[in-house]
């Protein structure tokens, strides 16, 4: 439903900005993010905190896949009307969940509102992001024969790492700083369905290696049980958000080479294979055979 609505919206008058991580308007860039209780986050299964710092972390990384700098947030909050005794030591953990953060990055909250309604909790942040010199990274700017890369471990965030995951915002700034980047995207809802975003809006296809997709520990702990191997969580699981980057053949070589995001930040970036000209989705297995690569992932229905 959400990719459909947006293409909805897109021939719409007025909403050709739509299609990247965040919108880029007077100069800043802005991107919103709502979690929903039942959807994102389980209230009663991990630490109001770590609810609280996620809603603030999947902004942050939006803004880090526009290679931006995140200055100031707006955060609002929907509480459960029947948790009322509760709630003002709820939404004192929520902010404590986000302090580390915000002093980390230097941002300030501006503003936003606070309600009850009578089911689960919902937040609702809005992050406004300042445009280096050197521009942003959009969604439509990959070309034919880029190299794909990707940042961290993919597969099995459901375990712990959709709450702990750091937003690679010192990366993107480095990059956008030092380095030729294409196009970029994080990986939100799935490696295969957001790699195939990027192709689509530049018009292109992909072919992709397994074998040298980074795969996370927490997928291959996942797999033990749910009958799907660790290269399938990786590809859709979705809520790494590690990011998904398009840069020039060569310049991609001395990123590998030299791992600079790895020596600064800790931070390993792969090589995983290349953008092309026939708009196919394709994955290359172990056994040298090629397939269609299914753009699955999680998807707002």
């Amino acid at each position: 439903m959400e990719l459909e609505l947006i293409e909805r919206l897109r021939n719409e008058s007025g909403m050709e900005l739509l299609g990247d991580d965040a919108a880029v308007w007077g100069g800043k860039v802005f991107t919103v993010d709502m979690l929903t209780e039942g959807v994102d986050f389980i209230l009663s299964e991990v630490e109001s905190e770590l609810v609280g710092r996620k809603s603030l972390a999947v902004n942050l990384s939006d803004i880090a896949a526009m290679g931006a700098v995140p200055e100031a947030v707006l955060i609002a909050i929907s509480l459960p009307r029947n948790n009322s005794d509760k709630n003002l030591l709820l939404a004192e953990k929520l902010y404590a969940g986000m302090k580390p953060l915000l002093k980390k990055y230097n941002i300030k909250i501006i503003g936003g509102d606070t309600n009850c309604w009578d089911n689960g909790l919902v937040i609702s942040i809005t992050a406004i992001g300042s445009i280096l010199p050197q521009g942003v990274f959009q969604r439509n700017g990959a070309k034919a024969n880029d190299t794909i890369l990707v940042t961290g471990e993919l597969g099995g965030s459901i375990l712990r790492h959709q709450f702990l995951f750091e937003p690679r915002i010192a990366e993107a700034i480095y990059l956008n700083q030092n380095h030729s980047i294409h196009a970029a995207i994080d990986i939100s809802d799935g490696l295969a369905i957001d790699l195939y975003r990027v192709a689509k809006e530049s018009g292109l296809g992909v072919i992709i290696n397994s074998d040298t997709i980074p795969i996370a520990q927490d997928a291959i702990i996942c797999s033990q049980t749910s009958r799907r191997s660790p290269i399938d969580h990786a590809l859709s699981d979705g809520e790494d958000f590690e990011l998904i980057l398009a840069a020039p053949e060569e310049e991609a070589k001395k990123l590998i080479k030299s791992q600079p995001l790895l020596n600064r930040f800790g931070t390993k970036l792969s090589q995983i294979g290349k953008f092309t000209a026939d708009k196919n989705m394709l994955i290359a297995n172990s056994d040298k055979t090629i397939m269609k690569l299914e753009p699955k992932g999680f998807e707002h229905k």
